[in-house]
């Protein structure tokens, strides 16, 4: 009889064996349905997208896949997490109705997967396991189209098959091409089947759009999640630290040494704030050959690189049941510095606003601001996970609960209206002060640039030329072709209902 332990571990063993990666292969009828279901998607992405502009249609077709996602898995799916993953998708589904572009798709791909991993997986619960799980299936779901629809096929059957209709089909062949020779409306029909005018509707560009589509719906339809191998624990003693990580530890990251780098970091970035405080926020002159426009620029983006730098070393400094995280003299500090920290941020946010004030606003200059807001509110959230003594899990966590909070209110602002307005409404021609109006770069704003664009031509009566008004007129163009519905969005509905107001209003002649 087997010793009791010897039979546990062979159990673990034989647990571990059959978990290591995947759910088993289902039986080739479920299979033949999902398949089905993966055709009539791939089929509807080429009515919607092939060869036609994405907008709405998009948004169809993600809750197409959803729906055909939920119909495939229900057997397996809990209530309650899947009324959660539908919500994320809802919400998901928002930025994409309001205008599709990189970020609401991105946002939209999130949602879906987020939701997929909520509704089809409820072993991943902390974000660690969630993020793998995730990256695995990005990395490998979308591989495993062409081997799982083998499986429908039983070899054998199909050879039996091939052999049976091997002569019926050569022979009809035959026959057919004589028919044709000798009867010239058979002649005709056959011509239909030529392969230039199947072509036309069967390209190799389409055929490559179906393989893709279906790669790329067969995960939502066909859910297989990698497992984790089960760790059998050895029978062995633990390894002693590592002289030299214990050396690195001791010296480089010791209470002494943090102490003194906080003293000097304080004192370095001290010097700094007073600088900004004299010139930036003083309004002191500057010394000779320095402009406040170069002052601002050549300050923001290094400053914000010194930020990241320092809330890294804060991390790896008080790091969790570190020794540093409970002196009394370091964590006063590091709260000190980490104010600091948040002052700079501060300046570059006031070097950007003076820099926009000159040169005018670009997405790149928005994208900054948010960036810079979301590096302050990072500090912020260093001094709470050490005031609250939580870890660093729960840290980045936070940190990608805000990102996607700002992420997602980004994708609900009409940041081209916006930079348009902004640049008209500041411009020499409009308030007297900074530079004259770009309209060249208010017409790469795209459509939603439009009634700024009127108000440019407005207020600079002369540039009023043909070459603009053609420009223009393309912009009305493309507004125009936004509307259809494939391509429909709220954002352009408003346009389009504030442009007609306009016109409405404006006199004749």
């Amino acid at each position: 009889m087997m010793p009791p332990i010897t039979k546990g571990l062979q159990d673990m063993t034989s647990l571990a064996s059959t978990s290591t990666t995947d759910i088993q292969p289902i039986g080739p009828s479920a299979l033949s349905a999902k398949l089905a279901m993966a055709l009539l998607l791939a089929a509807l992405a080429d009515w919607l997208f092939y060869g036609q502009r994405m907008g709405l249609s998009l948004v169809i077709f993600a809750i197409a896949v959803a729906g055909a996602s939920l119909l495939a898995n229900h057997a397996t799916l809990d209530l309650r997490r899947t009324t959660i993953g539908g919500a994320i998708v809802t919400l998901g589904l928002a930025p994409a109705v309001e205008e599709l572009n990189t970020l609401s798709f991105l946002i939209l791909m999130a949602a879906l997967l987020i939701a997929l991993l909520l509704a089809t997986n409820p072993e991943t619960t902390g974000l660690a396991d969630r993020a793998r799980a995730l990256r695995n299936f990005v990395l490998y779901g979308f591989l495993r189209f062409f081997p799982d629809a083998l499986q429908v096929f039983n070899l054998s059957a199909f050879t039996r098959g091939l052999a049976l209709w091997l002569m019926p089909m050569v022979m009809s062949t035959v026959f057919v091409a004589l028919f044709a020779a000798a009867n010239p409306v058979i002649e005709q029909w056959v011509s239909l089947l030529n392969p230039k005018v199947i072509l036309e509707y069967v390209s190799v560009p389409r055929v490559l759009f179906w393989a893709l589509m279906l790669t790329l719906v067969w995960p939502f339809i066909h859910v297989r999640w990698r497992r984790r191998k089960f760790a059998v624990p050895a029978a062995t003693d633990v390894a002693e630290p590592e002289p030299l990580a214990a050396f690195v530890s001791a010296e480089f990251l010791g209470p002494s040494t943090i102490l003194r780098s906080l003293i000097l970091f304080n004192l370095l970035f001290a010097a700094q704030s007073v600088l900004d405080g004299i010139y930036l926020w003083g309004h002191v002159a500057l010394p000779d050959n320095v402009t406040y426009a170069w002052y601002a620029h050549r300050g923001a983006y290094p400053l914000i690189a010194t930020t990241l730098l320092a809330a890294a070393f804060v991390l790896v400094a008080m790091r969790p049941g570190g020794p540093a995280e409970k002196s009394k003299v370091i964590r006063p500090l590091v709260y000190l510095w980490v104010g600091q920290n948040v002052l700079l941020v501060a300046s570059s946010i006031l070097r950007l606003d003076l820099y926009v004030g000159i040169y005018m606003l670009t997405y790149w200059r928005i994208a900054a601001f948010i960036w810079m807001g979301l590096v302050a509110l990072g500090l912020i959230l260093i001094v709470a996970r050490i005031v609250l003594d939580r870890s660093n899990e729960w840290l980045v966590s936070v940190n990608l609960i805000a990102l996607a909070v700002v992420l997602y209110g980004c994708s609900l602002v009409n940041f081209d209206a916006f930079i348009a307005n902004y640049n008209v409404a500041h411009s020499r021609e409009a308030s007297g002060n900074g530079v004259q109006i770009d309209i060249n770069y208010l017409l790469t704003l795209g459509p939603q640039a439009l009634p700024a664009i009127d108000k440019a031509i407005a207020l600079r009566p002369s540039a009023s030329e043909s070459c603009l008004v053609s420009r223009r007129d393309r912009l009305v163009e493309q507004q125009r072709q936004d509307l259809a519905w494939r391509s429909w969005g709220f954002r352009n509905w408003r346009l389009q209902r504030r442009l007609d107001a306009q016109a409405a209003n404006r006199p004749a002649g």
